[in-house]
């Protein structure tokens, strides 16, 4: 009888390999802590974020916007709770809102140019894409956002309305509008490299 009438399908599966050969392997992760790999992270607390916040809007009180931008991008959230996430990309997006579009692709530059540069255009295209996302889910599933709530009768015989009902629409359309500018100038300076290393970190804000 040959080996393989020996041998049913079952003890071929279990038995194919008796030799553990990951452990030989020098590059094999059973041969060095993968933890290593994620060094720690600064954890950023809400009270950290909202304290960011407020030295970036004095640089905006203060007209530099340049170092607003830097500032927020310079301390990202990566290890915090979801309402310091959330904060601080406020914070960024209360930023990209407040510069004129013919200052983005100088004031990319310049950033892009210094010391740590192509790091803060990273961080600042994953805060585009949090941003696009989270403008996204605010819509329903048929792309429209959800309108504003209906007007209420009030006794003394007016409707009380607290905003168009578009309003809601257009505000959610001109945050994506902002987004997707700023989207094209960093990709304009920092290549589409850029991209790949953002969807490639593991670290997310």
């Amino acid at each position: 009888m040959s080996i393989i009438q020996q041998h049913t399908q079952a003890t071929l599966s279990d038995a194919w390999r008796t030799i553990n050969i990951d452990a030989l392997t020098e590059d094999s992760s059973v041969n060095f802590d993968v933890s290593t790999l994620h060094p720690p992270l600064p954890e950023i607390s809400e009270a950290d974020a909202r304290a960011i916040n407020g030295q970036v809007r004095q640089l905006l009180r203060g007209g530099d916007a340049e170092g607003a931008l830097r500032g927020c991008l310079e301390m990202p959230v990566y290890a915090g709770s979801e309402a310091a996430k959330e904060t601080h990309l406020h914070t960024v997006i209360e930023v990209l809102q407040s510069i004129k579009a013919s200052e983005m692709t100088p004031m990319l530059q310049r950033i892009y140019g210094q010391p740590g540069g192509s790091e803060c255009l990273d961080v600042l295209m994953k805060y585009l894409y949090k941003g696009m996302g989270a403008t996204s889910a605010s819509s329903d599933g048929s792309g429209r956002t959800t309108p504003a709530r209906a007007m209420t009768p009030q006794a003394t015989g007016f409707s009380q309305v607290s905003q168009r009902p578009m309003a809601a629409n257009e505000s959610t359309g001109s945050a994506m509008s902002v987004l997707l500018s700023w989207h094209e100038k960093v990709v304009e300076v920092a290549g589409l490299g850029c991209i790949g290393r953002v969807m490639t970190d593991f670290r997310r804000v």
